[in-house]
């Protein structure tokens, strides 16, 4: 099967691509390094032709609130308009677990709209919404960084490693289109403040976590269950934060 993975060089795209091409798929990086860009549709054309599968894992350059949405908006709509063209089977896009709980956030808006797009696009498709990254947590602390203190509110936060990402978008890209989305997250759960205490300790990081109740999530509050699924059906993965560490060297 050729699968063409939109944002295929980066974290979690160049994973899928490694996976879908040892389980015997053609599995081609789509970016701009490698001469298709879906903002200006440059090699859109030429990359799609045969393929059945196309998965986006791309992301704005910006996360500023209008440049984000006018990201996911015309490359999105560039990147659906080619699939029809080519008479691509499924989409698949990562997404966010949460985004509808926190419309205010930019960034949280701007994969709304890409979802509405995809849902409206007649192309069958399915939604991967993922929660956080462990390797964005350094990247999130950094964020609440306030006068060299970490604040974090005391919500709920169920991190998942790249890996299982990648292995979870895989699967759902082999699969029937969903028309529709699932849920992924890691194996535990934490409180979010817990969590960043325990992860600054492990870096030898020696900025302190404040427990803020209002404190801000990339510009949003958050509450008790704003970045976790709300229910028990999300697909798990298996990767522990303290193996992810260990494997990575990350705690180093």
């Amino acid at each position: 099967m050729k699968i063409v993975v939109i944002g295929g060089t980066g974290l979690i795209g160049s994973k899928l691509v490694a996976k879908l091409g040892e389980h015997g798929h053609e599995a081609v990086a789509a970016a701009p390094n490698t001469g298709v860009n879906t903002l200006t549709g440059e090699g859109l054309a030429e990359v799609l032709e045969g393929a059945q599968v196309v998965v986006d894992v791309s992301n704005s350059p910006s996360f500023e609130r209008a440049a984000v949405l006018k990201f996911f908006e015309t490359s999105t709509g560039n990147l659906l308009a080619a699939e029809k063209a080519a008479g691509v089977g499924h989409h698949v896009a990562v997404s966010i677990v949460g985004t509808e709980r926190m419309p205010e956030n930019g960034y949280f808006a701007a994969k709304i709209a890409q979802e509405q797009l995809i849902e409206k696009s007649g192309v069958p498709f399915s939604l991967v919404h993922s929660t956080q990254f462990f390797e964005f947590a350094r990247g999130i602390a950094d964020e609440a960084t306030v006068d060299g203190k970490v604040h974090i509110a005391p919500v709920l936060f169920q991190p998942i490693a790249g890996d299982d990402v990648a292995q979870a978008v895989g699967r759902t890209a082999v699969g029937t289109p969903l028309n529709g989305r699932v849920e992924i997250a890691g194996p535990q759960q934490y409180r979010m403040d817990e969590f960043f205490r325990k992860a600054l300790a492990a870096w030898g990081d020696t900025r302190e976590v404040v427990t803020d109740p209002h404190a801000r999530y990339f510009g949003s509050e958050v509450t008790e269950r704003s970045l976790v699924p709300l229910d028990d059906q999300a697909v798990l993965g298996t990767v522990t934060y303290r193996d992810w560490l260990d494997r990575s060297g990350s705690g180093k």
